[in-house]
C-alpha cells in the first residue's frame, strides 16, 4: 500500500464526493480533508459479549446508532482479541503484539502494582503523533499507573479517566469484597477526583471526546475511547436507567450506543465523517458468573476469562464511508493486533523496525478487495494467567485442556470435541503452538516497574459519595 500524505490523498479521494445520508459537508471543508491522513476514533467497550448488540442478534438490547454504524461500513464476525482479561488485551490493541510479547499478559494490573506496559513499546497514539496526528484517550486505562507509565507517557497528548477497572475500590458493593483501593478520576496525570459518580461515567468520557473532536478538527487526530462499562460494578445514567427490557445490563449498553452517536453525529456536524476510520469492539467477552448484570455471548460458549470462542471473540464494526464498502461483512480471521499496522499503511505512519509485530496489515479485508483473505496463519490462545492454552490454524482450533479440538468454522458453539478422532491432528497443532510460543518466549520484553506513586490508593476516603 501506498504511504505518504500525496499518497493518501489519492486514496481517499473520494471524500470530496462522497457524502453520508443527512450532512453534507462544506467543499471547503471537503477540500481540505483531501489533503490530510484519515482521522482514527476507536471505542472499545469492557466485558461486552458478543450477543451484547442488536446487529450481533441480541433481541431486546436496543442499538440503533451500532447498527447504523454497521449499515455504513463492515461488520466483522470472527474478531479476536488475544488475551480474555482486559490489560492484556489492552495492551495486544495499543501495541499489536500478543500481551506475552510485551509482558502484560499475567494478570491484570491492580492499584497495587508497580509495573506496567513498558514505554519502549510503540503505541498507536506514538505511531500517529510521530506523523503529526492529535491524540486523545478518555476512558479507563489499565496498563499501569505510576509515573511514567500513564497515557501521556505512552503517544497520548491528553487523558481524562480512570487508571483501572471500577470494581477495584473501597465502595464497590460486592460480597466479600476487600479492596483498599480509592477510585480516582484522572486528567493528564493529576487526580481531579475521587470515587465519581459511575452513573455519569460513560456521559463524562463521550462529552470529553466530543470536546476533544472539537478542538482538534482542523488537524488529524487519533481518539481512543476505552469505556469503563459494562465492566462490573455496572451503572448507566439518569436518562438511560430502567428504560431498557434487558433491565440495567441493557441500560449500560444503550447508554454505550448512545455514545456511539454522540461522537458520529460530531463527525458528520464537522464535515469530517467520510475522512474517519470508526472502529468499535470490546477488550474480552462478558462477566457471565453476574448473571442479569453480566453479558451475553450469544451463540458462543464460554464468556471472560476463558479460551472458548465466547471469551475472545467478539463484535467488530469498522466504518469509513468513503473507503469500507456499506452494508458488508467479513467473516475472515481479524484481530485487536490488526489496528496498528493497519492504521500505519493507511496514514504513512512509521512502525519500529527493531522489533516484532504480530498483528497485520488488514486494509484489503476492511476494503472489501476482491480475493481478499486473513493474513492470519494462525492464532494462539493464553489463558488469563498467560500460560500457553491453544492454537487456530484456518478453521481447527486446539485447547490443551482435555484437550479439545473443534472445528468452528462449523461448530461455533464448540460444542463436538473432535479431540480422539484425530489424534494425528491434536499432535500436530500442539507442537505448532509450543513452537509459536517458544519464539515469543524468547524475544519477549519486558514491563517497566516504577516505585514512585502518583497518588496513594490505599488512603481512606472521606466517604462514599452514594
Amino acid at each position: 500500500m501506498q504511504t505518504g500524505l500525496a499518497s493518501l490523498a489519492q486514496a481517499v479521494g473520494l471524500a470530496g464526493v462522497i457524502c453520508c445520508a443527512g450532512a453534507e459537508a462544506p467543499a471547503q471543508q471537503e477540500a481540505e480533508n483531501a489533503q490530510r491522513p484519515p482521522n482514527v476514533v476507536v471505542i472499545f467497550a469492557d466485558d461486552l459479549g458478543y450477543g451484547d448488540l442488536s446487529c450481533y442478534g441480541h433481541p431486546t438490547i436496543h442499538t440503533p446508532h451500532l447498527d447504523a454504524l454497521a449499515a455504513s461500513g463492515m461488520k466483522l464476525t470472527q474478531f479476536y482479541v488475544p488475551a480474555p482479561l482486559c490489560s492484556p488485551s489492552r495492551a495486544a490493541l495499543l501495541t499489536g503484539c500478543y500481551p506475552k510479547r510485551v509482558g502484560m499478559h499475567r494478570h491484570v494490573i491492580f492499584p497495587g502494582y508497580d509495573y506496567g506496559l513498558h514505554t519502549d513499546e510503540l503505541t498507536i497514539a506514538d505511531a500517529l503523533r510521530d506523523r503529526g496526528y492529535a491524540t486523545g484517550a478518555f476512558g479507563k486505562w489499565h496498563l499501569g499507573h505510576r509515573p511514567g507509565l500513564m497515557p501521556t507517557d505512552q503517544g497520548f497528548d491528553e487523558f481524562f479517566g480512570v487508571p483501572y477497572s471500577n470494581d477495584m475500590a473501597q465502595f464497590h458493593r460486592k460480597p466479600g469484597n476487600k479492596y483498599e483501593f480509592r477510585y480516582p478520576m484522572m486528567r493528564g496525570t493529576e487526580v481531579v477526583e475521587w470515587e465519581p459518580d459511575q452513573h455519569l461515567l460513560t456521559k463524562r468520557l463521550t462529552e470529553s471526546t466530543v470536546g476533544f473532536i472539537e478542538a482538534h478538527a482542523d488537524e488529524p487526530f487519533f481518539v481512543y475511547l476505552p469505556h469503563p462499562m459494562p465492566h462490573i460494578p455496572i451503572y448507566a445514567s439518569e436518562d438511560f436507567e430502567g428504560k431498557s427490557p434487558r433491565g440495567i445490563y441493557g441500560d449500560v449498553i444503550e447508554e454505550l450506543d448512545w455514545s456511539v452517536g454522540e461522537v458520529v453525529s460530531t463527525l458528520e456536524r464537522l464535515g469530517l465523517r467520510e475522512d474517519t476510520l470508526v472502529m468499535f469492539t470490546s477488550d474480552n467477552g462478558p462477566w457471565l458468573p453476574f448473571g442479569a448484570n453480566g453479558g451475553s455471548a450469544g451463540l458462543l460458549r464460554g464468556g471472560k476469562g476463558t479460551n472458548w470462542e465466547g471469551g475472545q471473540r467478539e463484535p467488530c464494526i469498522v466504518s469509513w464511508p468513503s473507503r469500507v464498502p456499506a452494508g458488508s461483512v467479513c467473516r475472515e480471521v481479524v484481530t485487536s493486533m490488526d489496528l496498528l499496522p493497519t492504521v500505519a499503511a493507511l496514514t504513512g505512519a512509521e512502525l519500529a523496525a527493531d522489533r516484532t509485530i504480530d498483528g497485520h496489515d488488514v486494509s484489503p479485508l476492511l476494503f472489501g478487495e476482491p480475493g481478499a483473505t486473513s493474513p492470519t496463519q494462525h492464532f494462539i490462545y493464553y489463558t488469563g494467567k498467560g500460560e500457553l492454552a491453544g492454537v487456530r490454524r484456518g478453521p481447527w482450533k486446539l485447547l490443551f485442556d482435555g484437550p479439545e479440538l473443534f472445528q468452528v468454522e462449523e461448530d461455533v458453539s464448540e460444542a463436538r470435541n473432535l479431540a480422539e478422532k484425530q489424534p494425528e491432528l491434536v499432535a500436530e497443532l500442539r507442537a505448532l503452538a509450543e513452537n509459536l510460543d517458544a519464539e515469543i518466549t524468547a524475544s519477549a520484553r519486558p514491563v517497566l516497574a516504577v516505585e514512585q506513586t502518583y497518588f496513594d490508593p490505599k488512603r481512606p476516603s472521606d466517604g462514599d459519595p452514594r
